[in-house]
């Protein structure tokens, strides 16, 4: 069989053009891999920053500046507040007056629920000198959604709570409590302003009603700045 000249000429044509196209396509895929690739290094790096943003926030620990420790009066101490138990009955915080105090934001369904076991157990080897105040908060991804009869059922079938709670409250935004407004303003506390990040943060006050210390949500009773800060 006699291959003709128009013949070659077209299958030349065509093994070019097939060449090409794979070269085209080999280039096409090139490009895509290297898209995903950026794509998924830009994810792990976002994702990476977001972690390491995230574990700052909740280890976060803020001590007061000794300069503001003399700069205190009547309204930059705690004893100032009447609040209601998770019962409804109206208490003074003078109670407390003489012990150190750990405020915590706390919620029955979040990742640091099972802190309660830690504070509770604090709490109770502490008692004498330290109180341990728990607010419900359902400010952080609505993880505190039930009633006061449901929160307290909850921690006292669960972790055995024992120490104070108090009604439901709001941490932060325009509805802040009146508590949480005086933890968060330095203009009345002498000195913070920092907010909780998240649930279960916590606010020290000393025997004599000053604010001393802020720490966050990863922080339990172990930590060795906590327990500087206890006094222990």
């Amino acid at each position: 069989m006699v291959i003709g000249p128009n013949i070659c000429v077209r299958l030349l044509n065509h093994t070019c053009t097939s060449v090409f196209d794979i070269k085209r396509i080999n280039k096409n895929y090139l490009m895509k891999k290297r898209y995903w690739a950026f794509a998924l290094a830009t994810l792990v790096f976002g994702g990476c920053a977001v972690l390491s943003i995230l574990s700052m926030q909740t280890n976060k620990a803020i001590a007061r500046p000794m300069e503001t420790m003399n700069t205190d009066t009547a309204l930059s101490r705690l004893y100032q507040f009447r609040i209601n138990t998770l019962e409804g009955k109206s208490v003074t915080l003078e109670q407390y007056k003489g012990k150190k105090i750990v405020i915590l934001n706390v919620a029955s369904k979040c990742g640091f629920t099972p802190q309660y076991a830690d504070w509770e157990k604090f709490y109770v080897a502490h008692q004498g000198s330290v109180v341990v105040l728990g607010f419900p908060c359902n400010d952080f991804g609505k993880q505190e959604p039930g009633t006061a009869g449901e929160i307290s059922s909850f921690c006292q079938k669960n972790y055995g709570v024992t120490f104070p709670m108090f009604e439901k409250v709001a941490v932060k935004g325009n509805n802040k409590a009146p508590l949480y407004q005086w933890l968060t303003d330095p203009t009345l506390n002498g000195w913070n302003e920092q907010e909780p990040s998240w649930n279960f943060c916590k606010y020290v006050v000393d025997e004599n009603g000053k604010l001393t210390h802020f720490f966050g949500s990863n922080v339990k009773p172990d930590n060795a700045q906590f327990l500087q800060a206890m006094g222990m």
